[in-house]
């Protein structure tokens, strides 16, 4: 038994692929132009060669921010060409306002028309290809899961939620068999003596073990694995293929033997990236600043007439290695917003007044934190930081609750950009995931990443 040789492009094949390919089919377009329409603008030669390098440095910088590499949104036709419209509209506009690294402006205005439509064109004809023959089950990775049968739901749930092309076409259960089995209507359950046939009548070219305590896994079981492995036929655990696909850290299947999931990363110690990181922060925030105080008086005249009452308010925080700090903010809710006592902030939340809902939704309302930062209370990036009643909470309910205090905490952070503000135990642990993962994985380019995904946020009105 070998590995099934159907081709399969993994998230990250499939997110450069993308990228390429939409710089290959403009300039392709491009040279069209050229051909056809006599069009001067942007020549395709090796006097240009700065030009074009900035022509694709800003499709894929407005693309990732216009979030047309989103696998889930890539393979959604409607969604996609909004997208392109919205980053082909900035591309052409950054690129025609940046003259001393881009080509002067023609003569015949008419030009930037077709530059502009030929950007809209070209990416959704390769996006319709895509969405046409990458997207579809030809291209899937059919995956068996091997483990305990308790365990299924919450492995299955987010890996179809993060990747729509990792099929998982069944499961087997490792346990031994007992009187009164657990059952799973989810998905569909092979005996284990069929394991073999299984990966030849499926095509399934990986497998997944998921397992808590691998001592349940049955001799006859761990007896196939060994001999597929052998074959080199790949079987992987799941807490990797978890972090690698969700981009979290599952926490839920970590146990004693936690130090094999947090090798945190080395950034975390190095001098030079936290000498960066702490120039980023506070640089950034005295622009963030400077831009608080050229739209104050549009803030001051909004809480006047629609968030009567102070307009700044403090609260405690938990902050690095634990420690207590007061967070500065823009108040959007009721005066007294508390006073039946302390509760988590929920979707369409009724003590939010008319202006604070524009203030969380632009994030304008965390403008004042700028100053937390330059105080080294806070950074730009890192997980946001809790109050501490729900820190005291939730450590007594999430395990490695408080691994997330190991940094600084930030403005914005991984977990605000892949998902939603939190407002349960459950939305508390999701987040941890993705704070854990920062932490794990933290470097510039993740930091870089974070910092382009909160435009996203904002430009798509995402805040709570």
């Amino acid at each position: 038994m070998t590995r099934n040789k159907d081709i399969h492009f993994e998230i990250s094949e499939r997110k450069v692929l993308l990228r390429i390919l939409d710089v290959i089919f403009v300039l392709v377009g491009l040279y069209g132009l050229e051909l056809f329409l006599d069009f001067d603008y942007l020549i395709l030669n090796i006097e240009n060669v700065i030009a074009l390098l900035v022509f694709a440095f800003y499709i894929t910088i407005f693309g990732t921010i216009f979030e047309i590499y989103d696998l889930q949104k890539s393979s959604k036709i409607d969604i996609t060409f909004r997208n392109i419209i919205l980053m082909a509209s900035t591309t052409v506009l950054f690129y025609l306002f940046t003259p001393f690294v881009t080509p002067s402006l023609p003569e015949n205005r008419l030009q930037i028309i077709y530059f502009f439509l030929t950007i809209i064109f070209c990416i959704f004809i390769w996006r319709l290809a895509y969405i046409t023959f990458i997207t579809t089950p030809r291209f899937y990775k059919r995956v068996l899961l091997v483990g305990e049968i308790s365990n299924i739901e919450n492995i299955v749930k987010p890996l179809r939620q993060s990747d729509p092309n990792y099929k998982i076409v069944g499961f087997i259960n490792c346990e031994s068999a007992t009187d009164e089995p657990i059952k799973f209507k989810g998905l569909e359950e092979f005996e284990p003596n069929q394991l073999m046939q299984v990966i030849k009548d499926e095509k399934v070219s990986e497998i997944l073990v998921a397992t808590y305590d691998s001592e349940t896994i049955t001799p006859d079981i761990y007896h196939d694995l060994i001999t597929l492995l052998e074959r080199g036929f790949t079987i992987r655990e799941y807490t990797q293929v978890y972090e690698e696909i969700t981009y979290r850290v599952p926490i839920q299947f970590v146990g004693k033997d936690f130090y094999k999931y947090f090798p945190f990363s080395r950034s975390n110690q190095n001098k030079l990236y936290l000498v960066f990181h702490r120039t980023f922060d506070v640089l950034f925030s005295m622009l963030g600043l400077l831009f608080g105080l050229l739209i104050a008086p549009l803030i001051i005249i909004g809480n006047a007439i629609a968030n009567q009452g102070p307009l700044f308010y403090s609260q405690e925080r938990i902050g690095e290695n634990g420690s207590v700090f007061n967070i500065i903010k823009l108040r959007s809710m009721v005066i007294n917003a508390e006073i039946g006592g302390i509760k988590w902030a929920q979707r369409n939340d009724i003590r939010v007044t008319t202006f604070g809902k524009f203030l969380r939704r632009t994030r304008i309302d965390e403008i004042p934190q700028f100053i937390n930062v330059l105080k080294g209370e806070m950074s730009i990036i890192g997980p946001r930081p809790e109050r501490p009643f729900f820190v005291s909470e939730l450590s007594r309910i999430i395990p490695f609750y408080e691994t997330r205090h190991i940094i600084k905490p930030g403005l914005t952070g991984w977990a605000q950009v892949k998902t939603r503000y939190g407002s349960s135990v459950d939305d508390s642990l999701t987040k941890l995931q993705y704070d854990l993962y920062y932490i794990k994985h933290r470097s510039f380019f993740l930091d870089m990443n974070i910092i382009v995904k909160t435009l996203s946020t904002i430009l798509y009105y995402r805040g709570q």
